[in-house]
């Protein structure tokens, strides 16, 4: 297969040039979607990463994140939280046009207005739509008038309590702004129709082989030197679904980013610490960075679930044996091929406000920590202890192995058992799986979205594990209308207080992979892994 893999990438790399030079000079981005198919170019329906990557390409939020997760203005140039923390006031920005639609009165041309933002929310949450994404306002707005358009440029936003992560949540494409009369005529025809007010305007579609969108003219976006935006003219979307075949025509030059590699070329491609290798460095440029998604083994910890009655699971003391049993390190370098982090800190990842790098509360590889936990639990070198099984997908089954060894390593004894991915998630949902392989991806910029995993007062999902702590209960509530500063502070207690409990065992924060061809300038992204090409150039 390695053979076939190298003879391949030579076969690609004879016909390259031509094609490039063509690219450079027509300003045409080329990437793929690699599911193979798109859904929708409704953001009420951006509920996957591709869905996510396009909606973003077409429409604009109130507000946005930049490469490190900040909120800064976008659609509302600047805003208020009123001290009670129950209304937002927004302010937006003024020039704002949509793209054109013989919909509009005015020559195909609309300007934004508060009235679209009202309009773009109440449809979220608007049971006809069926937006996967109305979880965002629900249980969190007023029952009536929670969203006003106060005036043509002022629109505010009504909570029934505090919830200071609702600005983050608005940067999510779930809460681009659409046109009403646009939007109400195709209706979910919407999904094909899309109009926006973003950087790129919708073109074609072919579904399923090309999407085509161009530059918005009227983008209301200037870059330092007040020059326009986008650079672009135009995005071209291809849909091969092989992961390998997407990497191959990267390496021709026929796409100009990929995202991650398929596991056949990781070992060709990549060192054991994550960075290329030497025939491959200067052919193109690898970004590895943050990515918010924190993989890990959950335990079950309700104590009144007879499936805990006898488990040895129910002792704490256990749980954090597991924890000091695992080499992190290694489990990076031997299965990740360097891409990722140990994680020996809390359950919310690096790359987030209230990531905890300093005093490092987590756990790290200590066998001998281990064994000391087990006899003080009453299981001296293991002995009395049932065999543990763990619950994983088999994608995940080279790395719980290798885990399960080492639980043997300090005397308890551990099996895996492989499970459908929808099996496993629907038993943990219902508390039937005692000891499971998981990840947990953040849905907003807040780590607030871990905290909520470990909320009592919180179902399943997301509290996975049933992990009940009044103590993490009553900071999380209070932490709600805190400034930022001292949110953050209050994070990172309930992270350190939920890790001593050992609710589960955090093995390593995922980092992202992202290739972009030599030519690329201005290209960005976001721990959120969302791309932004609103600045890029090809040279």
């Amino acid at each position: 297969m390695r053979l076939f893999y190298v003879f391949a990438l030579c076969l690609l790399g004879a016909c390259t040039g031509r094609e490039q030079k063509e690219q450079q000079s027509k300003q045409v981005f080329n990437l793929n979607l690699s599911s193979g198919s798109l859904e929708s170019l409704d953001p009420a329906y951006a509920k996957d990463l591709y869905t996510m990557w396009t909606t973003h390409m077409l429409y604009n939020t109130l507000v946005e994140t930049d490469s490190g997760l900040y909120l800064k203005p976008s659609l509302a140039r600047s805003w208020e939280v009123s001290p009670d923390g129950l209304s937002y006031t927004f302010h937006l920005q003024s020039g704002v046009y949509f793209h054109p639609n013989p919909l509009f009165a005015q020559a195909g041309n609309r300007q934004l207005t508060a009235a679209d933002v009202a309009y773009s929310f109440s449809r979220i949450i608007d049971p006809a739509t069926a937006s996967p994404g109305a979880w965002i306002f629900n249980g969190h707005v007023r029952d009536s008038s929670a969203f006003e358009a106060k005036d043509d440029s002022t629109f505010i936003l009504h909570l029934t309590a505090p919830f200071r992560p609702m600005l983050a949540m608005l940067s999510m494409p779930y809460c681009s702004i659409v046109p009403k009369e646009v939007a109400r005529h195709f209706g979910k025809d919407f999904r094909s129709h899309p109009c926006g007010t973003g950087p790129f305007r919708f073109k074609s579609w072919d579904e399923g082989n090309v999407l085509l969108f161009g530059r918005h003219e009227r983008y209301w976006e200037k870059d330092d030197r007040q020059q326009a935006l986008p650079y672009l003219d135009a995005i071209k979307l291809s849909f091969y679904d092989s992961k390998a075949t997407e990497f191959l025509l990267f390496l021709q030059g026929k796409l100009h980013f990929n995202h991650s590699l398929d596991g056949s070329f990781k070992d060709l491609i990549l060192r054991k610490d994550g960075t290329l290798k030497p025939e491959y460095a200067g052919k193109f440029r690898l970004k590895k960075s943050a990515y918010l998604n924190t993989e890990y083994l959950g335990f079950l910890t309700d104590t009144a679930n007879p499936l805990l009655s006898n488990s040895p699971l129910r002792n704490k003391l256990v749980r954090q044996a597991i924890n000091y049993a695992i080499d992190r390190h290694k489990i990076i370098t031997y299965f990740k091929n360097g891409v990722g982090l140990p994680a020996t800190g809390g359950f919310t990842p690096p790359g987030i406000a209230g990531f905890d790098s300093v005093n490092g509360y987590g756990y790290h590889y200590d066998p001998a920590r281990a064994l000391e936990l087990l006899r003080q639990a009453g299981y001296p070198n293991g002995k009395g202890l049932q065999t543990l099984t763990i619950a994983t997908p088999e994608n995940y089954a080279d790395i719980v192995n290798f885990v399960a060894t080492q639980l043997q390593e300090v005397g308890i004894p551990a099996r895996i058992e492989i499970m459908q991915p929808n099996i496993l998630k629907q038993q943990m949902s219902r508390s039937q799986v005692l000891f499971f392989r998981a990840q947990w991806i953040a849905d907003y910029p807040d780590a607030e979205t871990y905290l909520a995993f470990l909320n009592s007062n919180f179902p399943a999902p997301p509290n996975y594990t049933r992990y009940h702590n009044p103590e993490f209960d009553h900071l999380y509530t209070a932490s709600m209308n805190l400034p930022d500063k001292e949110r953050y502070s209050a994070y990172r207690k309930m992270d350190s207080l939920a890790i001593s409990d050992a609710p589960l065992v955090p093995l390593f924060y995922d980092q992202l992979l992202h290739f972009t061809q030599n030519n690329v300038e201005g290209f960005s992204s976001n721990p959120m892994n969302l791309i932004e090409l609103k600045r890029v150039r090809l040279r």
